[in-house]
């Protein structure tokens, strides 16, 4: 089989259509993939589901928008990447408005698999696209709008909306939402001027590695996100899927180290040391995004008894200030050329602080007393994901691009399901740890036992109750008590372990990158005589070089050795 390039197609004359029509088709994926944090209970109950039942309309989006992920850099060498992030929109509009006028259980689930396949590709489409189209120096400012469709939207505006419109409408009107933005960004990405793709060879579709890390995908979905329910391991089904999950992915990762450029992945991103420590930084990353976005909004409706309005209302904030922090490392980037790592300690010294603080709320705190913690939160979130993205992708080239950006997002989602599945696990545990604890220290003959028992009976009574029926009721309202606190102490433990987790985390961060510089160094070493011997053509370019200057080839280069002519219709500075 021969060896085909893979080249992404240049635009003319790119703008303000263009990017906004990729930031709308993003909300639409951020609307859909939140839509079952906050409804969960009112869609259950309209289907009819059992939690069996149900835990597929979860497993049905993650998975496929995991495998989007993956797929989505060859569909971007088959398919004109305007076009497929088009047809992806239209699609996710398509799925949430047929989702929105059905209650049928099986037909949701092939819908969620259809929006979650199409939000993969959407996602990875349009950063590539954002890449392709703009000079690398305009990166910063470019990707701190994409991010404000991809990752803050979810995390802060989506909840909002949907918790708005489950009190006032139903969960319906939150698929019914998408459609709008769906055609709105379809029209605006349709008008953007955009050039014909190169004619460029094409790689052909590995469906041994589509199917083994599909597998893989579904089998780890499923066991993160039901695996706290069935208690891990003494469930069989969990246990087996653990097994086959394990066994795909080594089968795939073999598959493809041995397909020699012609898999599924193109692993030649892991050359670049800067991808490498970036991706490794996304699972943890990924946890603090998703683990603390899980822990808040279900701290205020399980324990503060918000509303779902309320509870998506809280993290609002704290958007505004994920924005402007990510406007504010894209500036000093972008304009004062500042290293993205630079940013990267005080995104983390925010987070660990926010959660830090988040520790210490009780069951009579309220939206007043989190939202400090919660806009810190913001703040550091936004110092940190652009500068991850921007070190991720600042030095891969054109080949490898959609490649580098589908692994990077599947390695941020995987960070998120591992991060929620062991809070979730942790809380449990620990409100069952803390219940036997309090429960030990609440026991008949205490004084202050007795004197609460006392005081609650005789207001039971004075409310018309008979004397049998208000001590048991006191008993009951002491139980319920000792199980609210466990709760909170529960939910407090967990903010300390997020805040943790970068405590252990950031040492181990520093000691890749450093393996990573030595192993590189020593790499470049032992192939420079080589390279020395082998006279290079010039072919960078102002535009095409990497944001912070690096040696790497140009993206233009043929494997012959020969130059791909492209016309250089970007954006003047």
């Amino acid at each position: 089989m021969t060896a085909a390039l893979f080249a992404m197609p240049t635009y003319k004359r790119p703008g303000v259509l263009l990017v906004a029509g990729i930031v709308l088709a993003t909300l639409t994926e951020a609307i859909a993939s939140t839509v079952l944090s906050l409804g969960r209970g009112d869609i259950i109950g309209d289907t009819y589901a059992t939690p069996d039942e149900f835990a597929w309309l979860d497993v049905g989006y993650t998975a496929p928008k995991l495998i989007g992920f993956i797929a989505a850099a060859w569909l971007m060498s088959r398919i004109n990447p305007r076009n497929l992030i088009v047809g992806s929109t239209l699609v996710m509009g398509a799925a949430c408005a047929v989702a929105a006028i059905t209650t049928r259980l099986e037909l949701l689930v092939a819908l969620r698999v259809m929006q979650g396949f199409s939000g993969g590709v959407l996602l990875v489409a349009g950063q590539g696209i954002i890449f392709l189209a703009f000079p690398r120096r305009h990166q910063p400012i470019l990707q701190a709008l994409f991010a404000m469709g991809s990752v803050v939207a979810p995390a802060t505006i989506a909840p909002a909306l949907q918790g708005s419109l489950l009190d006032s409408q139903s969960w319906t009107w939150i698929f019914f939402s998408v459609v709008p933005v769906s055609l709105a960004a379809g029209g605006l990405l349709l008008h953007a001027d955009c050039s014909a793709p190169v004619n460029v060879g094409r790689r052909p579709f590995d469906w041994i590695g589509f199917s083994l890390v599909a597998t893989t995908l579904f089998c780890f979905t499923y066991v993160f996100g039901q695996g706290s329910r069935w208690d891990w391991f003494e469930e069989s089904r969990i246990l087996w899927l653990t097994v086959i999950g394990t066994a795909a992915l080594l089968a795939f990762l073999g598959q493809q180290a041995m397909a020699k450029g012609q898999g599924l992945l193109d692993i030649t991103v892991f050359r670049s040391e800067d991808f490498s420590f970036a991706f490794t930084v996304s699972f943890v990353a990924g946890a603090a995004l998703f683990g603390s976005a899980f822990l808040i909004p279900s701290f205020a409706v399980s324990v503060l008894a918000f509303t779902p309005t309320d509870a998506g209302l809280l993290l609002l904030p704290s958007g505004a200030l994920f924005i402007g922090a990510l406007l504010i490392a894209a500036f000093l980037m972008q304009v004062r050329r500042v290293p993205p790592i630079a940013t990267v300690p005080f995104g983390i010294l925010m987070i660990m602080v926010a959660m830090w603080m988040l520790s210490g709320s009780t069951i009579e705190s309220g939206a007043d007393d989190m939202m400090p913690a919660i806009l810190l939160r913001g703040l550091g979130l936004g110092l940190l994901f652009l500068s991850i993205t921007l070190i991720a992708f600042g030095k891969l080239n054109d080949q490898n691009l959609a490649s580098g950006i589908g692994l990077f997002n599947a390695g941020r989602q995987l960070g998120g399901l591992m991060g929620v599945a062991w809070l979730q696990t942790f809380i449990e545990h620990n409100i069952t740890a803390n219940a036997a604890v309090l429960g030990a220290n609440v026991t008949a003959g205490i004084p202050a036992v007795n004197e609460r028992l006392a005081t609650t009976t005789a207001m039971l009574m004075a409310r018309g109750m008979d004397s049998l029926a208000a001590g048991r009721a006191a008993i009951s309202l002491l139980g319920r008590a000792v199980t609210g606190q466990s709760t909170v102490i529960a939910f407090d433990t967990a903010f300390n372990a997020v805040a943790l987790l970068f405590v252990i985390a950031a040492p181990a961060l520093i000691a890749i990158k450093i393996g990573l510089s030595r192993f590189m160094g020593k790499r470049a070493e032992q192939s420079s005589p080589n390279l020395a011997a082998v006279p290079m053509p010039i072919t960078s370019t102002p535009d095409k070089s990497p944001i912070w200057p690096s040696p790497t080839l140009s993206s233009n280069v043929l494997p012959d050795g020969s130059q791909r002519q492209v016309e250089d219709t970007r954006l003047p500075a």
